[in-house]
């Protein structure tokens, strides 16, 4: 198995291949030998699972993951990447590629063909640009993961991981708490990437509920609700609310009222137990 943490093996592969790393798919290839091993431990509870993963680049997760799953599917959209990955993941025979766009697939079909019965972890070191709509993506979908065991720029994990309520928090940050509690594992400096990129990044875990905050009848409206709060953080909840969802501020007030919530709270300040209680209480009267 070749060590894609070495940059001599990593050139070799890219002359090999006559493969550019491209800037806009947001190839940052990791190479500190330590990260991988961590996030396929962290991901991969035990040999029974399964773990699909986006952005495999050359594959150095690919390996360790496949070391430590009983089956891999990696998603990667870039097709130069083909004969490189042939030869990365040649010696991995539970080690597959499926190429497209994660956003475009039907992940519910993609389970029942790839995983069968099987307990799925996802696991990926996340291009930058893409990160909220590729966690978005999933956790809206009706498929459920064992866990999401993913690397992203400090600066999301931070807001991914924060609390409901306080400034740090977004959408996503609702949408990831809605279905589950997320950990910030362990910091991984820019130099731990080859091209090595401008900002520092950050693994983190998300464990689904035992018991879900809310059905997914109401989920669905809920973060609905939540996006149009957080697209206007500056104006008031109130006002927000009114022109993202469209909605007459008479109903409004009144969903306000019910919640013993002020006309002038900004979103940000709502914690998630309000937001469920809001999303009901607006619901209701629509």
């Amino acid at each position: 198995m070749l060590n894609l943490t070495d940059m001599q093996t990593i050139r070799a592969l890219a002359n090999r291949h006559h493969f550019s790393f491209s800037k806009g798919l947001g190839q940052n290839f990791l190479i500190d030998p330590a990260v991988c091993p961590a996030i396929a431990a962290y991901g991969i509870p035990d040999a029974d699972h399964a773990a699909l993963e986006v952005g495999p680049g050359f594959g150095v997760l690919t390996q360790q993951l496949a070391l430590q799953a009983k089956r891999v599917v990696s998603v990667e959209i870039d097709r130069r990447l083909e004969p490189v990955l042939a030869e990365t993941l040649q010696d991995l025979p539970n080690a597959s590629i499926l190429w497209g766009d994660v956003l475009k697939l039907d992940l519910k079909q993609l389970f029942a063909e790839q995983f069968g019965d099987m307990p799925v972890a996802f696991c990926a070191n996340l291009p930058y640009y893409i990160t909220s709509p590729i966690l978005m993506y999933l956790l809206e979908s009706d498929v459920q993961f064992a866990s999401m065991t993913v690397m992203v720029q400090k600066e999301a994990a931070e807001r991914l991981c924060a609390e409901v309520g306080s400034r740090a928090a977004g959408a996503v940050t609702v949408a990831v708490q809605l279905r589950g509690k997320a950990e910030y594992l362990l910091d991984v400096p820019r130099e731990s990437f080859y091209p090595s990129p401008n900002v520092d990044s950050a693994v983190i875990r998300i464990t689904p509920h035992s018991t879900p905050l809310c059905s997914a009848e109401e989920s669905a409206p809920l973060l609905k609700m939540v996006k149009a709060g957080f697209a206007q953080r500056r104006k008031t909840a109130m006002n927000a609310l009114s022109s993202g969802l469209n909605c007459p501020k008479a109903i409004l007030a009144a969903a306000f009222a019910e919640c013993a919530l002020a006309e002038n709270v900004r979103f940000e300040q709502l914690d998630m137990q309000t937001l469920l209680s809001l999303s009901r209480a607006i619901t209701a009267r629509l």
